[in-house]
């Protein structure tokens, strides 16, 4: 008598490649649209933290004046981390890019426009943040996020 073997057909296993690569085909575009909503919000969050860090610098200094990102880390105690002051957030840069007693601005733009962030963001003394959708540069101009 012959002895059944234990094991899958090529069929099992061909029938549950392709189910595997459906579910794959339907979560991968959406796990990518949250990874971008992900590095946005992180950039706003980074936009919205160096805000209070230059109010509370310019409060706060006796100097009476904004600062850029080495003023607002190398104070005791920081404004800011060192990650951010470095310009580092997920899929973003952020660096402040004006710097004067009466005002500042700063810019989060993608990494690699597209594949880390679809926006580009601005925040000035106003504390508002606007962005731009196109890959151009925002600025004060640009309509403000809403969320």
């Amino acid at each position: 008598m012959r002895r059944r073997e234990k094991g899958f057909t090529l069929i099992e296993i061909l029938v549950v490649a392709t189910i595997i690569a459906m579910v794959a085909t339907i979560a991968i575009p959406s796990l990518r649209r949250s990874k971008l909503s992900a590095n946005e919000a992180a950039s706003i969050g980074a936009l919205r933290t160096l805000s209070t860090a230059q109010e509370n610098f310019h409060s706060t200094s006796g100097f009476n004046t904004y600062a850029d990102m080495a003023d607002l880390v190398g104070t005791a105690p920081p404004y800011i981390d060192d990650a951010l002051a470095a310009g580092k957030t997920p899929g973003y840069i952020v660096a402040v890019i004006d710097s004067t007693p009466e005002s500042w601005a700063a810019l989060a733009v993608p990494n690699l426009y597209g594949s880390t962030g679809n926006r580009s963001f601005y925040i000035d003394q106003s504390g508002v943040i606007r962005f731009t959708a196109d890959g151009s540069v925002p600025t004060n101009a640009d309509p403000p996020v809403t969320n």
